[in-house]
């Protein structure tokens, strides 16, 4: 275990960049782990190698970071930890902050111009990654991966960015981002979504464009500004074979918040896809906490252009303000049936 301090790193105001790089860098030579001590240290666009754990004390909160603190020097480059190559690497137990200040970084970036020979599998586990003015986690073409355990909130963009396929995105709070909690809007597939608390999220919950072969199971998405889920084609692929199953949906479609549809104002929406099972979800409906802002969504969901789809066994009492389901028609071999429930009186 290597400790950044060996390095030359000082903490506080101080710009402990080369240092922080110098102990990575170390570390790559036998695969050793690199430890970030109790404390805040300034840093801009690390480099993770391959094979190397960095590793603090996961001392943080919802509400601010703590333990291991590594706070974004300049929030104008691409990212403040770069794991892009860095194959079989691991960042867990620190608090990735950038204070909530313009730019245009992410949290941590993986952008790899094709997809390699080989699978990434990065792990990102227990860690805080707050107020980017990028995405949170900005995965471009990535190949296996891990994500647990962590809070990814307050950023400008999507709480994770995905573009790629092979991962596992588990008991994870995304909270309070700009876009949504978390958005595959490139080629994607092949992902386990589950257990996470998606909340407060401008855009949306979760965004599947084109995406095929998912889990969608236990998650509990609340008050979102636009659709908790929502599936939707590309223009050459189509969101196929996804599950979305046992997830608590409350408070979606915040008005005046992400939502430029207004069939967006809803908890589902469905828009295309094929070889999908919705079913054993609870919707309701709701505003903001302390019995404040105006309640949504207008809608539960909304569906169309569906293929051998099955929407059923979910609970709507209480779900929308206007209408349980809306249908646009051109769905085909679908069954969309036994979702008891009623209109929301305030």
């Amino acid at each position: 275990m290597l400790d950044i301090r060996d390095f030359g790193a000082k903490g506080g105001s101080a710009d402990d960049t080369r240092a922080i790089q110098s102990a990575i860098d170390a570390a790559a030579e036998h695969g050793d782990a690199v430890c970030v001590p109790a404390g805040e240290w300034r840093a801009a666009a690390l480099r993770m190698r391959s094979k190397v754990t960095l590793t603090g004390y996961a001392g943080w909160s919802y509400r601010a970071p703590g333990g291991s603190v590594l706070k974004m020097s300049d929030p104008d480059a691409p990212c403040l930890m770069d794991m892009t190559g860095a194959i079989g690497a691991t960042v867990e137990k620190l608090s990735l902050d950038a204070e909530r200040r313009p730019g245009i970084a992410h949290g941590i970036l993986i952008d790899k111009p094709d997809y390699g020979q080989q699978e990434d599998v990065p792990r990102i586990d227990c860690c805080r990654i707050s107020g980017f003015p990028g995405h949170g986690i900005r995965l471009c073409r990535i190949w296996c991966f891990t994500i647990r355990h962590s809070m990814i909130a307050f950023s400008g963009g999507h709480g994770i960015s995905l573009r790629g396929w092979d991962g596992f995105i588990l008991d994870n709070w995304l909270s309070g981002n700009g876009g949504w909690g978390m958005a595959a809007e490139e080629e994607n597939a092949s992902v386990t979504f589950t257990g996470n608390r998606v909340e407060w999220n401008h855009a949306g919950g979760l965004l599947v464009a084109g995406g095929d072969h998912y889990n969608v199971t236990g998650n509990f998405f609340d008050r979102s500004g636009g659709p908790a889920v929502s599936l939707k084609n590309l223009p050459d692929a189509r969101a196929n074979g996804i599950s979305v199953t046992g997830n608590v949906l409350r408070r979606s479609g915040a008005p005046n918040w992400g939502a430029k549809d207004e069939l967006d104002r809803c908890h589902l929406r469905l828009d295309g896809a094929r070889n999908v099972v919705v079913t054993g979800n609870t919707l309701s409906a709701g505003r903001d906490d302390g019995g404040k802002g105006k309640w949504s969504p207008e809608t539960a969901a909304v569906l169309g252009g569906l293929k051998g789809a099955v929407v059923r066994g979910n609970v709507m009492d209480g779900a929308a303000l206007a209408r349980l389901i809306v249908d646009l028609g051109g769905n085909e071999d679908t069954i969309v049936a036994d979702n008891p429930g009623s209109l929301f009186r305030p």
